[in-house]
C-alpha cells in the first residue's frame, strides 16, 4: 500500500510539473515564429503536416523501417526550413510507428489525433470512417470529444492493404482499380480472409471474367466490411471518410448507398491524423509521459483540462 501511494505522489508531482512547463512554454512561444508538426507513421504511408509559421504537408512510404522513415521526414522538414530540434518547433507523433519518432515532443494515440483532425476538416462534430493500410476505424465525435470508437479485428480484408494486394494481382494501381470497378458489374468475393479472397480473384481471372467485374467485386467486398464495422456504432448526421481512400468519390458513393447515409469524401482526409497531431501540438494538449522506476506511465489530462477532446 505504501508503494502504491508513493507512485501516486510521483505521478501527481509529474503532472503538476508538466502543467507548469506547458504554461511556461506557452509564454515563451508568444511573439516567436513557431511551427507545429504532426507526424502520422502509418503501416504503409507516413503523413506529415506543418502548421504555424509555415504551412506544409507531404507523404512518404513507410517502408520496412519506421526509424529510417523518421530520418527522411526529419531531413525533408529541414529542407523546408523546419528544424525539429529547434525550440521553435513542437512535434507530435501518432500512428502505427509513432514510437519511432524519437524527436517528438509528445506521442498521442491514433484515435485522438484522427478525431481532432477529422473534427477540423468537418467543421464540427462528426462521425469519422478511417480506412488505413492495415486497420479501419470508426470514431464518433460529440461535443468536440471522442464519445465512442470501433476498430476492425486486425484482419486486412477491409483495409487499403487488401485493395493494394488485389490491384497488384490485376496489374493496376488502386486508382485504376476504382476506374475499372466503376465500369464493371459486381461479382461476389465471399471470403473473409485476404489469402482466400486472393484465391477467388485468381480463379475469376482463370475463368476469363472481365477485369472490370473483378475490380467491382473487390471494391464492393472492402466496402461491405467497412460498412459492417460502421453499423456497430450510431453514426451522427455528418459522416466523413479519411485515410488513403478518402479522395475517392466512387468509394464514398458505395459507402453512402450501403449505409443509406451520405458519406463525404475529404481531399485532405489522408492527412487527418497528422493534421490532428499538428493541431494538438499547437494547442499544447498532449499527454504527459512520466518516467518512474518500473518504466513509463502515460498520464492523460483530466477532462477539466481537456476541452479539445484529446482523450
Amino acid at each position: 500500500m505504501k508503494k502504491y501511494y508513493e507512485n501516486v505522489i510521483l505521478i501527481t508531482r509529474g503532472i503538476l510539473e508538466k502543467q507548469h512547463r506547458n504554461r511556461m512554454s506557452l509564454k515563451r512561444e508568444k511573439g516567436r515564429n513557431m511551427n507545429y508538426v504532426g507526424i502520422d507513421i502509418g503501416s504503409t504511408a507516413s503523413k506529415v503536416v506543418v502548421e504555424g509559421d509555415k504551412k506544409e504537408h507531404f507523404v512518404l512510404p513507410t517502408g520496412w523501417s519506421s526509424k529510417e522513415t523518421c530520418e527522411k521526414i526529419k531531413n525533408k522538414l529541414l529542407e523546408m526550413g523546419v528544424d525539429v530540434t529547434s525550440d521553435d518547433t513542437k512535434v507530435v507523433a501518432t500512428g502505427y510507428g509513432r514510437i519511432a519518432v524519437d524527436f517528438a515532443d509528445h506521442v498521442i494515440t491514433e484515435i485522438t489525433c484522427h478525431a481532432r483532425g477529422g473534427r477540423e476538416l468537418a467543421g464540427g462534430d462528426c462521425s469519422i470512417i478511417d480506412v488505413g493500410g492495415q486497420d479501419t476505424k470508426v470514431i464518433i465525435v460529440q461535443n468536440g470529444m471522442v464519445s465512442d470508437f470501433q476498430m476492425n479485428d486486425k484482419c486486412s480484408a477491409g483495409t487499403g492493404k487488401f485493395l493494394e494486394i488485389m490491384a497488384n494481382r490485376l496489374g493496376v494501381t488502386i486508382n485504376e482499380l476504382f476506374d475499372m470497378a466503376a465500369a464493371g458489374e459486381v461479382i461476389p468475393i465471399s471470403s473473409l480472409c485476404t489469402v482466400f479472397a486472393e484465391s477467388e480473384v485468381i480463379n475469376y481471372i482463370g475463368e476469363g471474367k472481365k477485369r472490370e467485374d473483378i475490380a467491382a467485386g473487390v471494391v464492393d467486398s472492402v466496402a461491405n466490411k467497412v460498412v459492417q464495422l460502421a453499423q456497430k456504432k450510431e453514426l451522427g448526421d455528418r459522416v466523413i471518410l479519411t485515410g488513403g481512400l478518402s479522395h475517392s468519390i466512387y468509394f464514398t458513393g458505395i459507402l453512402s448507398d450501403k449505409l443509406d447515409q451520405k458519406v463525404e469524401s475529404e481531399e485532405f482526409g489522408r492527412f487527418a491524423g497528422a493534421y490532428g497531431a499538428a493541431l494538438l501540438a499547437r494547442e499544447n494538449r498532449a499527454s504527459a509521459i512520466i518516467p518512474y522506476e518500473d518504466g513509463l506511465i502515460v498520464i492523460r489530462r483530466i477532462k477539466g483540462d481537456n476541452e479539445n477532446g484529446t482523450d
